[in-house]
């Protein structure tokens, strides 16, 4: 028993919607599946779940929402024409808008709803076109899966006695279609994960059926060691652990949401990454545990920009009870989340996303230092870029960081800061945005050449 889950790439036209089917009849084992809304068709083309963002703000805001409305009734217009579908589709997508402005909802919650209707959308089209190829397939929403979630600030959350619902799903016959990203409040509320959720659906569907394989149909054939936009033709990656991938995520490998894999990560399924486009292609797998890989454990080199690092410095800092904790305090106070916290005896640097530093936000945390802790030295170091290393066994294999520091040299790019630490899969470096291409392009040199 299978759950794949297929991206906006995947269902971004009918040509697409055709090939998703293909697959889907290609293999009686994949009955749970698990859409996105339709993604981008060209690099001019916008996302659906982009276009309904900017429809529930316009309105919201009473401003013209009207042409907004038109691109996405005419997306889903050609999508169902095209695969020779009722046009009462059409008119159910249209009246969900409708009701939506209607009610009266919050703004959080009526964003909410708008945001939804692209995947819930393509799961109503797909369950109608499968079962007008002769397969016996029905549209599940959210609520009637079991995906039982609470609010939160960044997404909803799902709560544990949701599996024990989604487990009863094995009972159902033929292929059940679920539309990815939302669940609802036990007080019937809709709420939308993060974006990049129907991921995280994909997860939470694989896990609550104890699905013997978690497969996530994308537009690439399998996962790159490195940026394929900086190293042209860059190895695949064929095994990963969950580990290795959850520290490739976090740092701008785009194959998944960050958070995705938790849920089958929790339960051990095996996740297979799979082209829709090219679906006999292995693709990768990502497992819980694998056999070390000898001399040269790196399996990726991942890399992300958009951070600042605020350095603080005082002499005796580590004999002074308190100190950190009186940091973090401040930026806990401050409601500012940092990323690392690499430091030394009289000194620590935070390492923080530029979007957490809104307005005068690093002001006020470098007054409050200052004024609190008394530090020799405050600084603010912008237009950082982050690279991670990452490879299961590192930490035992020699030469690691005397390799990823020789690399960097030889790119003279200067590193403004290393950190290992406790982790046992990846090694971080902080340097200048400006030198980013030319360090992964000498790491992956270093490592896979």
């Amino acid at each position: 028993m299978k759950v794949a889950k297929f991206g906006g790439s995947s269902l971004a036209d009918a040509n697409q919607f055709k090939k998703v089917s293909n697959i889907i009849k290609e293999d009686a084992s994949r009955k749970f599946i698990i859409v996105s809304a339709p993604g981008k068709r060209h690099e001019q083309d916008f996302k659906i779940t982009d276009l309904l963002i900017q429809l529930g703000n316009a309105y919201l805001n009473k401003d013209k929402y009207k042409s907004y409305y038109i691109t996405i009734v005419d997306r889903f217009s050609k999508i169902i024409k095209e695969l020779n579908l009722p046009s009462s589709l059409l008119a159910e997508i249209e009246n969900k808008i409708a009701t939506i402005m209607k009610d009266n909802l919050s703004s959080e919650d009526m964003l909410n709803c708008f945001k939804a209707i692209g995947e819930d959308s393509s799961a109503k089209i797909l369950s109608v076109y499968l079962q007008s190829i002769g397969l016996n397939a029905n549209y599940i929403n959210p609520k009637d899966a079991g995906i039982i979630v609470e609010n939160d600030v960044n997404g909803a959350k799902l709560l544990p006695e949701s599996f024990e619902k989604i487990y009863k799903l094995r009972q159902e016959e033929g292929i059940l279609v679920i539309p990815g990203f939302f669940g609802y409040t036990k007080d019937g509320i809709l709420s939308t994960f993060s974006r990049g959720g129907s991921d995280i659906t994909g997860a939470i569907i694989a896990a609550g059926v104890k699905a013997e394989l978690y497969e996530n149909f994308t537009d690439v054939d399998s996962v790159y060691s490195v940026n394929p936009s900086i190293v042209k033709n860059p190895k695949e990656i064929k095994l990963l652990t969950y580990r290795e991938m959850r520290e490739l995520s976090y740092a701008g490998f785009s194959v998944f949401h960050d958070e995705a894999l938790i849920p089958a990560f929790n339960a051990r399924i095996p996740v297979s990454i799979k082209n829709t486009n090219n679906p006999s292609a292995p693709g990768t797998m990502i497992v819980a545990n694998k056999k070390p890989n000898g001399k040269n454990c790196v399996v990726g080199i991942a890399s992300d920009t958009g951070f600042t690092s605020i350095y603080v410095s005082k002499f005796l800092m580590n004999r002074e009870l308190g100190f950190g904790r009186k940091l973090f305090q401040i930026l806990e106070e401050e409601e500012v989340s940092f990323e690392h916290a690499p430091s030394g005896i009289d000194d620590m640097s935070i390492i923080i996303r530029d979007s957490q530093l809104t307005g005068n936000k690093e002001e006020i945390v470098v007054n409050r230092i200052n004024k609190e802790l008394k530090p020799d030295t405050v600084s603010v170091h912008w237009d950082l870029a982050l690279i991670m290393v990452v490879g299961e066994g590192m930490k035992e294999t020699i030469g690691m960081a005397q390799t990823a520091t020789r690399a960097l040299g030889e790119a003279k790019v200067n590193i403004e800061m290393i950190n290992q630490g406790s982790s046992e899969v990846s090694m971080m470096f902080g340097i200048k945005s400006d030198g980013l291409h030319r360090a992964i392009k000498s790491l992956y040199e270093a490592f896979f050449e």
